[in-house]
């Protein structure tokens, strides 16, 4: 389905400078903004492939490098979850300055320690944030914040992803918000299997049509 985009754009968030790209097509019903995992960046090509769709849709997308080069070598600071928040919540606070984006409600899509970077974020912006999706997450890793997260989330885990199924049911039950845990049967952590990325897509614009105003 063919799109009217402004374009990509490249962005600089925030006083850590970190890179982005943003896209904001023409009559943009909401603004996802991501949270990479695992030490992937903007240029992670499952989320450019979610984002692309999700432009399809109507809806802007914001990829960004929630860490800077010196701070990506060091690998705990993929399992700094703080950090990793802090830096969603730059983004979300340049987005609501940004005069394309300013007017958007905001979604979170959070993928492995992402997701839980995304719901920790979640539950200090409170409402500014109209929901979350998580694909492959550890929203256990957000402990405490689990029960602070208002907007209403979506965990998405692979049918054959062994453990995180439990990890992320085990985060559903502390949380009090809307919320529900959706199995792809036959994807493993990355999605990577035929058609399943696909659905984690139709299942993450189905939610964000629903909350997302």
């Amino acid at each position: 389905m063919a799109v009217d985009v402004l374009g990509e754009e490249d962005v600089t968030i925030g006083r850590s400078a970190l890179p982005g790209s943003l896209v904001v097509p023409s009559a943009a019903r909401g603004l996802i903004i991501f949270a990479h995992g695992g030490g992937s960046s903007r240029l992670s090509p499952r989320n450019r492939h979610v984002a692309d769709v999700l432009n399809e849709n109507k809806y802007a997308t914001l990829l960004f490098d929630l860490l800077t080069n010196a701070e990506a070598s060091d690998r705990r600071n993929v399992f700094d979850i703080s950090l990793l928040a802090s830096r969603v919540e730059m983004a979300v606070n340049w987005a609501t300055e940004e005069r394309r984006t300013a007017d958007l409600p905001v979604g979170l899509f959070g993928a492995s320690t992402g997701g839980a970077a995304a719901l920790v974020a979640a539950a200090a912006l409170g409402p500014i944030i109209s929901a979350v999706v998580s694909r492959g997450g550890r929203p256990d890793l957000a402990g405490a914040a689990l029960e602070r997260v208002t907007a209403p989330t979506l965990l998405i885990v692979g049918g054959d992803d062994t453990g995180v199924i439990e990890l992320n049911e085990l985060a559903a039950r502390q949380m009090t918000c809307s919320r529900k845990v959706q199995i792809v049967p036959g994807a493993g952590h990355l999605f990577e299997e035929p058609g399943t990325l696909d659905l984690v897509i139709q299942l993450s614009i189905a939610w964000y049509d629903q909350y997302l105003m």
